[in-house]
């Protein structure tokens, strides 16, 4: 616990006192009991869950095409993302993607704060979850803090042993659908039950399962205040005109209990009746009475607990709000301001780039190495031969057929299969060769540029230039 000395020390001609203050850093945590009230920000969060909780549990259930419509397939190095198959070799677009979602962040928090912990953040929808579950089981805050005090009993042991039961479950669903973005889960969900899945998967299907129990069910908070990194940097991205939880001080202070009836300005006291609530429903348990704070996460449970107080009270609504530091101060904010403004614009370009790459990439690599071993050969029609071996990649969803041509500055004669048939995800390797007359060379090398274009389809082509190597000139 955090303690607190204040010995008064005189030495020559001091005479003000001297504070010490021991902090302990490693402070015993004090269990959150949360409070659930009804409100305008509480109907919201499940509004802003409810398209992420069934995109999670559902998109691995959905096939397209014979094949699981998200499926990170890690052995075969292939992402299947709908239609689209991702390979090692666009990792840079998963560097630009992950670039364009910090970007996004930094352009929502300058804008209206840490609203994406609020009703967004993983951490914090799971937690709500369990919280839910938990006021389900033990009942309302009252009555789990007394619940917490009481001896073990079994009315205690029923009501504590479902709700671990029910947190169970949840966390085993989640992990179970999370690996099952890496395992087909059609096939991981009856091998699981008739204990034939590989170890693999049932220890990444468990330790997912703890972590979600651990961190939703017991960190909670913790997660938020000591694990997460934007909850640490995410004040370099406020300014004054940030829109962030706020208590309206002058409106408030002085604080302090009264009858309903009361003449509560004639008594000197603010509209706060210091009823605590806003402290109750806190999911981080902080006082947004105290100003800013790097804990809270933009939830605005506080506003709603405050708001049916205030209406009980028959008081303007509005004591804690979503506003800016410049409104509370001025009565007016500024949305347009620079960093705001680069901030979107960096977005805004990014997105699309990204948007143009994704429409007008091509699901076909091409390869061609040369065969080093031999530079060149002759013939015994006198002419001068290159080995190389071709590879195609077809990144396709389906098979393809594919024609392949040689060109280049001189008339190359290209000996190989003019046409190769790849399944989809195969990768054909082959040895091709190329002969050209050696007096049409005015260069002892020259560039040579192999063709590879799909039968089917006029706009999966792609071009994969090499060198052609001929013998020295004599001068």
């Amino acid at each position: 616990m955090t303690g607190e000395q204040e010995p008064e020390k005189k030495a020559g001609n001091r005479s003000s006192e001297e504070v010490i203050r021991v902090l302990d850093l490693y402070e015993t945590r004090e269990k959150i009991q949360t409070r659930q009230l009804p409100g305008f920000y509480r109907n919201l969060q499940r509004w802003t869950w409810l398209p992420m909780l069934s995109g999670y549990f559902l998109l691995p259930w959905i096939n397209l095409d014979g094949r699981q419509a998200i499926w990170f397939d890690l052995p075969a190095r292939q992402f299947h993302i709908f239609w689209i198959t991702f390979w090692p070799q666009d990792f840079m677009l998963l560097a630009w993607a992950l670039i364009i979602s910090a970007f996004a962040l930094f352009t929502v928090t300058v804008l209206v704060g840490r609203v994406w912990c609020g009703f967004s953040c993983p951490q914090t929808v799971w937690t709500m979850i369990f919280m839910y579950i938990e006021d389900w089981c033990e009942g309302d805050r009252n009555q789990r803090i007394k619940l917490d005090r009481a001896p073990w009993h079994s009315q205690k042991i029923l009501r504590r042993g479902s709700k671990l039961l029910l947190w169970g479950l949840v966390a085993f669903v989640t992990g179970l659908t999370f690996v099952g973005y890496f395992n087909p889960i059609r096939q991981l969900v009856p091998e699981l039950f008739t204990f034939s899945a590989h170890p693999a998967a049932v220890f990444w299907t468990f330790f997912f399962s703890v972590m979600t129990y651990m961190n939703a069910g017991f960190l909670r908070e913790q997660v938020c205040k000591y694990m997460c990194p934007y909850a640490r940097f995410q004040s370099v991205m406020f300014d004054q005109d940030t829109l962030v939880v706020s208590y309206d001080e002058k409106r408030g202070e002085p604080r302090g209990a009264r009858r309903k009836d009361e003449d509560y300005r004639a008594a000197g006291k603010g509209d706060c009746v210091d009823c605590s609530l806003c402290v109750q429903v806190c999911p981080t348990g902080i006082d947004i009475r105290d100003g800013l704070q790097y804990e809270c996460i933009d939830c605005g449970l506080c506003i709603d607990a405050c708001n049916t107080v205030m209406d009980k009270m028959g008081y303007e609504p509005g004591l804690i709000r979503f506003t800016t530091e410049h409104a509370m101060e001025y009565g007016k904010t500024s949305i347009l301001r620079p960093r705001f403004i680069g901030y979107a614009v960096a977005l805004a370009l990014m997105v699309s780039a990204f948007s143009y790459t994704i429409m007008t990439r091509v699901p076909l690599g091409v390869d061609v190495i040369r065969d080093r071993n031999v530079l060149y050969r002759e013939t015994t029609q006198g002419l001068v031969e290159n080995i190389y071996t071709l590879k195609i990649n077809n990144m396709d969803t389906r098979d393809h057929s594919y024609s392949i041509e040689v060109t280049g500055d001189y008339p190359f004669n290209y000996l190989g299969k003019d046409v190769v048939n790849v399944r989809e995800g195969e990768v054909l390797s082959m040895p091709v060769r190329i002969e050209l007359d050696p007096g049409l060379m005015d260069v002892p090398n020259t560039d040579v540029i192999f063709v590879v274009e799909a039968i089917d389809s006029e706009v999966i082509h792609a071009r994969q230039e090499s060198r052609f190597i001929g013998p020295r000139l004599q001068r």
